[in-house]
């Protein structure tokens, strides 16, 4: 008898659910030329909630589920070639009871109701749609999967829910390859900015994404600047510091944030005679103002702040325009006095601030540490 449950009966629920997946599969291959990637998401979502309920009916789950997908694997295999190998049918359960009780897709779907249907169940999201046809579900579903398969199989690593729900709104809204999300999750991007957030402030960032308001909303503390391929202790100048900047100005502007663009570097002032030169100029769209950055080797001086407001009031007088926002200076230093910035600036500022660098990528507990300490 025990043989028997730790194999998969031929019987007509196991061809039931065969054809169901066979023709789920088929479905989506006839829309591939216009809905690749999120019929396709969706079809691995499916997959993964028939395998879901399957292994519900089984009497020893644990052995059963392993039958279930080997032997699925197979004849899917046989039917379809490559992709669905048990790892992969695996994913695709667990892509399921990951996103069958995600918060945003029930917003999404309850948004979108119509009046015929009831409530939302909270149960199971097969059951969301009361009285609304499976064509109509069907599409709610794909419309709700924006991203590539590769990026959900990366997200699902992410166990806190906000955060998880965090990178995919960001990658949703600009476009983030499957590096550029894994660049931004091991450098802590979520907990950089959740770190000087209160709680109103994280649950925005896990339903809206990083929403840019006011100059400090941009800062991050410290930055991090893996991508230049500088080791720690190594001695360089600050003008090869701005070189290894310039020539991945790409990975630069990915870790600034959203709305940067370069406008110049070594940029030269002039009054009285003098010369003075910005390291790096960028403009903000999203803030309509410039941002001024100033590289230092070394702690941070109160002389570098002073200079860096020298820098912003010649831009706010000089070249930001009526409909322009103030200027933003930012000091990036390799260590820095919280007490040196806090009595060199006003009380009330709110356009020069100071932030570390760090030129490898520190692992996540040293990260939180790290940012911990600059608060």
């Amino acid at each position: 008898m025990k043989d028997e449950e730790n194999t998969i009966p031929e019987n007509l629920q196991n061809k039931i659910l065969f054809s169901q997946v066979v023709a789920l599969l088929q479905n989506a291959r006839q829309q591939v030329l216009r809905t690749v990637n999120s019929t396709m998401v969706y079809t691995y979502f499916e997959i993964g909630r028939m395998i879901v309920e399957e292994e519900q009916n089984g009497k020893n789950r644990a052995e059963y589920g392993k039958q279930l997908l080997k032997g699925l694997s197979e004849r899917l295999t046989t039917e379809f070639g490559k992709g669905f190998s048990v790892e992969n049918l695996d994913r695709m359960r667990k892509f399921y009871k990951t996103y069958s009780i995600s918060s945003s897709l029930m917003t999404k779907l309850n948004l979108e109701k119509s009046d015929t249907l009831l409530r939302i169940s909270q149960d199971s999201i097969s059951q969301s749609l009361i009285g609304v046809s499976e064509n109509q579900k069907a599409q709610s579903l794909i419309s709700f999967f924006k991203l590539t398969w590769t990026h959900y199989v990366f997200l699902m690593r992410i166990d806190d829910v906000n955060e998880r729900r965090f990178y995919e709104i960001e990658s949703e809204k600009y476009n983030w390859s499957v590096r550029e999300l894994k660049r931004q999750y091991d450098s802590a991007l979520y907990t950089r900015l959740a770190l000087s957030r209160d709680a109103a402030g994280i649950m925005k960032l896990s339903e809206q994404g990083q929403i840019i308001e006011k100059p400090k909303d941009l800062i991050k503390d410290p930055y991090i600047l893996e991508f230049l391929g500088l080791p720690e202790l190594h001695h360089y100048s600050e003008s090869e510091l701005e070189e290894e900047i310039i020539n991945k100005l790409e990975h630069f502007l990915l870790e600034l944030g959203h709305g940067f663009t370069f406008v110049a570097r070594q940029n030269r002032i002039t009054f009285d005679d003098k010369h003075f030169r910005i390291d790096l100029v960028f403009y903000n769209r999203i803030l309509k103002c410039f941002v001024l950055i100033d590289l230092k080797i070394g702690d941070l001086k109160h002389q570098d702040l002073g200079q860096m407001q020298m820098y912003v009031n010649y831009y706010d007088r000089e070249m930001r325009l009526e409909d322009e926002n103030k200027t933003i200076g930012i000091v990036l230093c390799q260590n820095k006095s919280d007490l040196v910035v806090e009595y060199t600036l006003p009380e009330n500022n709110e356009q020069i601030f100071a932030s570390k660098y760090k030129t490898i990528l520190p692992s996540r507990e040293d990260l939180i540490q790290l940012i911990s300490e600059s608060r």
